[in-house]
């Protein structure tokens, strides 16, 4: 369990750095393949998390909150 969530917290951190990124923006369409390529890697390893998954956690990826699942996964959700 801990891997599967260590390695989850590293794709949400990794969409939040493309998001960031000011010169990979400037060539729109790799910018785009890059965020695709990381939310299909987030959905791969939100199917691969053992069950039970926390009804927060499942409803802040369902949704696609994942600044939200980041906080939660790092304690900061308050």
């Amino acid at each position: 369990m801990e891997s599967a969530i260590a390695d989850l917290k590293e794709a949400l951190r990794e969409r939040l750095a493309v998001i960031r990124d000011e010169q990979s923006r400037r060539d729109e369409p790799k910018h785009i393949a890059r965020l695709r390529a990381v939310s299909e890697k987030i959905d791969q390893l939100q199917a691969a998390l053992p069950k039970p998954v926390d009804p927060r956690l499942v409803h802040y990826l369902e949704r696609k909150s994942y600044d939200k699942a980041l906080e939660y996964l790092e304690g900061r959700d308050v």
